[in-house]
């Protein structure tokens, strides 16, 4: 029940993150570092520097930092070409041991989302303690050091060891849900090199994204996230208002002759795991580390 709260907690971040729930952005600010900092231990500072630039080029190898997950995962062969991370200003190097790991991602996707947490963890104290600079650094840091008070003093109430690392594997293998549905709205989705350019932001948006198609008694469960197509476009609409207009965004989309995928929860990580294994078995074969011609690259490059 504690990890399905921690969830919660995490989606609330991420609303207050968007300036969706209080009605100034003071009070909005307040819920951020209380949602993200306290009670995540995930930094709102690092969160909006990588959440910011993934909605504007959504699903760009390049630019998008949720899609750069090299050396354990790669959606698209392109990023077997060693691509430079325009975010992270670094070359997203395809060496052995990442083709190696890369090669079975479809059987490692589910273990990795379990320890995923910890890697949120890392990203937010290197970021808070580099020479970056980072706006409200001191309140992020103080708000890091009340998550690591209280819980390992949560954790420290349970009366031995095995169950303490137990229980700390049991929370963050709850969360990983999350994590993977954050992946299933974009990993088997249209990829492409580059920034947006020119006046199709919407049609990246379409393109680049995949809802998750639910009841209604379930939108507690996704966080409003399901309709991930709806809240790219309008990033700071509360998500108790992305169901009412998700049929005039199907409707838009239908009209210009854009793509507006939706699958189930199951039907979702099956594309998203299908996405993987493609990618993988492209990167046991040597000879599809450089693409020999543009109609090679079509085939080979989802969406």
């Amino acid at each position: 029940m504690r990890s399905l709260l921690y969830t919660q907690v995490a989606y609330l971040g991420h609303d207050s993150g968007h300036y969706q729930i209080m009605s100034s952005r003071g009070y909005n600010k307040f819920l951020q570092i209380l949602a993200g900092n306290c009670l995540t231990g995930i930094s709102i500072a690092w969160w909006k520097w990588t959440h910011n630039a993934h909605h504007i080029a959504v699903n760009s190898l390049d630019y998008d930092p949720d899609l750069q997950h090299l050396p354990v995962f790669a959606v698209s062969s392109r990023l077997f070409r060693s691509l430079t991370s325009c975010f992270y200003e670094r070359e997203l190097t395809f060496h052995p041991l990442a083709r190696f790991l890369v090669s079975y991602q479809h059987f490692t996707f589910y273990p990795v989302m379990i320890v995923s947490r910890f890697n949120l963890f890392l990203q937010t104290f290197l970021l808070l303690f580099s020479k970056r600079k980072v706006p409200d650094r001191a309140l992020n840091i103080c708000g890091i050091l009340v998550f690591w008070t209280w819980f390992p003093l949560l954790v420290l109430c349970l009366p031995t060891w095995t169950e303490r690392v137990l229980f700390v594997l049991a929370s963050f293998a709850v969360t990983a849900i999350q994590h993977i549905q954050f992946c299933l709205n974009h990993f088997s989705a249209h990829v492409y090199v580059g920034p947006p350019m020119g006046d199709n932001w919407f049609e990246k948006q379409t393109y680049g994204t995949v809802d998750i198609s639910c009841s209604t008694w379930m939108d507690w469960f996704h966080g409003g996230l399901q309709f991930q197509l709806e809240h790219h476009l309008f990033p700071r609409l509360p998500r108790c208002q992305l169901r009412k207009i998700s049929p005039f965004v199907r409707e838009l989309c239908k009209k210009h002759n854009l793509p507006y995928r939706s699958f189930s929860f199951y039907e979702a990580n099956v594309v998203t795991i299908k996405t993987l294994r493609d990618a993988a078995l492209q990167a046991r074969d040597l000879t599809n580390l450089v693409p020999r011609n543009l109609l090679w690259e079509a085939i080979n490059t989802h969406g």
